[in-house]
């Protein structure tokens, strides 16, 4: 009990209480602080048991798990057995360092999708295989005919436009691509925000309509003379625009419908180009000799038609719009740092991808090849190109996109300076190289779209494909023309076309890795 002091008017009170001498009215205020902090005291209590608790529960989880071990990391399939499962801690030790990436970070690297648990996805189904046979049947129209330009300018470099230089050429099929690429800066912001339907229709009627006015403007040089903004107007415009319209939402609606098997089933509908790379050239080298130019472009468009009905039926999206996205693009995702370095890594592949595509026959005529066997190399490099776009896919899946992504670049870089320049017109050095350069290009294609979804949500992922393949598009409208007139520096010498060649695959090669190291760091373990 307190007792009271000379003066009477103040208290002293004993030990544990604080001690202090006031009026009575302090006495009251002190009493009730020290009500107040006995009730803090014992919430702190009860808050720190529940935190023991909880750790405790998360011990047994995590053994639960099987991850129990540090560094393990196991492939998507072993962590998807386990949803209920997935642990996503991050703490802070006293020793105010961070700990290092735990299991389930790793994890969530090569697997970024479990980041968003309330998205399901079908990964199979009738449903998402009729959409993935859609967009294998629009790559094939939309990528057939990109695969094919070697067999064009061969054709229009000795017949219609022999008196035109190569690099004069070259800006057919370089405008052709870049609108291809190019004009996904829009198209896919327009797919986030309304779908695929009339996307898919518009770039069937500029796909059909450009290769009826291919065989129009033939006619019209036979008759007054090469005109170059015939084959602009249809071939690069109508083509390259109707190529955009169709191959941006047959890329993303898969995105809709698979995560874990994404590559894998992005890698089948992409080997469409490859097929259609294979059957187009070889189709239009046994009917250029029969019906002609122009009739022979005019059947190919037909096929075309037949292709793009069997997408405009099949090509969907299940996933709702985000919530306050535009139609307009949005340059600040490029404040991502991976983003940009993968851009990059894209920009320089393909600013080296197409000049072997379009100037391989011409390299084969140029070293006294046969020219049948030269047409027949690009459906060579193509029959590769389905092996290489399908079997990284499914690889991916399992040891990382981004670490395949490199591999399979390296085998491009070693395919062009290691076996291209040093085979001038051996016949079966000329094989071995459309083989296996055609199959490590052909993940070019088919590994981009998964690369660049790992970094972002499935319901925007049109506008970072977009966007991406916007600034790619500038390399694939200069590669071209730079082969050309690199090729005619060197009075048609091809070495300076091919080391040009393998230094943008050099180039790509130190993104990729810079972009995967500062996401994950070099440990190898990482499913990147």
């Amino acid at each position: 009990m307190p007792s009271d002091s000379a003066d009477g008017n103040k208290r002293i009170y004993p030990s544990g209480t604080r001690a202090v001498a006031h009026s009575r009215k302090d006495v009251q205020f002190s009493e009730t602080e020290n009500i107040v902090g006995g009730a803090a005291r014992l919430m702190s209590n009860d808050r720190l048991g529940r935190e023991a608790q909880q750790t405790s529960s998360l011990s047994l989880a995590t053994k639960d798990t099987g991850l129990s071990q540090p560094n393990e990391v196991r492939s998507y399939d072993d962590f998807e057995k386990q949803p209920d499962n997935r642990l996503s801690i991050t703490s802070t030790p006293p020793n105010g360092r961070e700990d290092p990436p735990s299991v389930s970070t790793k994890l969530e690297a090569c697997h970024p999708e479990s980041r968003h648990p309330e998205i399901t996805y079908p990964e199979g189904g009738l449903r998402a295989w009729l959409v993935v046979l859609g967009s294998f049947s629009g790559m094939v129209a939309a990528f057939g005919m990109m695969n094919t330009v070697g067999t064009f300018q061969a054709y229009l470099s000795t017949h219609q436009l022999a008196d035109a230089s190569p690099s004069a050429i070259g800006w057919i099929f370089s405008i052709y691509v870049f609108l291809a690429f190019g004009c996904g800066l829009q198209i896919g912001p327009v797919f986030d925000a309304k779908g695929p339907r009339w996307l898919v229709f518009g770039g069937t009627i500029c796909l059909v309509v450009g290769m009826i006015g291919v065989s129009e403007s033939t006619d019209r040089c036979l008759r007054e003379g090469p005109e170059f903004w015939h084959f602009i107007l249809t071939f690069s415009i109508l083509g390259g625009v109707g190529t955009s319209l169709i191959f941006t939402p047959a890329v993303g609606s898969i995105a809709h419908f698979f995560s874990r098997r994404r590559g894998g089933a992005t890698g089948l509908a992409a080997t469409g180009g490859s097929i259609g790379g294979i059957i187009f050239p070889l189709a239009l080298q046994s009917l250029f000799p029969r019906l002609g130019f122009a009739w022979s472009v005019r059947l190919l468009a037909l096929i075309f038609l037949v292709l793009l009905i069997l997408a405009n039926l099949l090509i969907r999206t299940r996933l709702p719009p985000k919530v306050g996205e535009t139609v307009w693009p949005d340059f600040r995702i490029f404040r991502n740092v991976t983003f940009a370095l993968t851009t990059a890594g894209v920009f320089f592949i393909e600013w080296g991808l197409f000049i072997p595509i379009t100037y391989l026959s011409s390299y084969g005529f140029a070293n006294d090849v046969s020219p049948a066997f030269s047409y027949q190399l690009l459906a060579i490099l193509n029959a590769g190109s389905v092996f290489g776009r399908a079997i990284p896919g499914y690889v991916a899946d399992r040891l990382g996109r981004f670490n395949t992504m490199i591999a399979t670049v390296a085998l491009c870089l070693i395919s062009v300076l290691g076996i291209w320049l040093n085979i001038g017109g051996n016949i079966a050095g000329l094989c071995i190289f459309a083989i296996l350069f055609g199959f490590a290009s052909g993940s070019n294609i088919s590994l981009t779209p998964v690369c660049v979804g790992q970094l972002c949500e499935p319901e925007v992922f049109g506008r970072w494909y977009g966007t991406c393949y916007t600034l790619v598009s500038l390399g694939c409208l200069t590669g071209i023309p730079i082969g050309g007139q690199i090729l005619s520096v060197n009075k048609g010498d091809y070495w300076g076309l091919i080391v040009f060649t393998g230094l943008c695959y050099a180039a790509g090669l130190i993104c990729f890795i810079t972009a995967r190291v500062l996401k994950v760091g070099w440990s190898l373990k990482v499913l990147y």
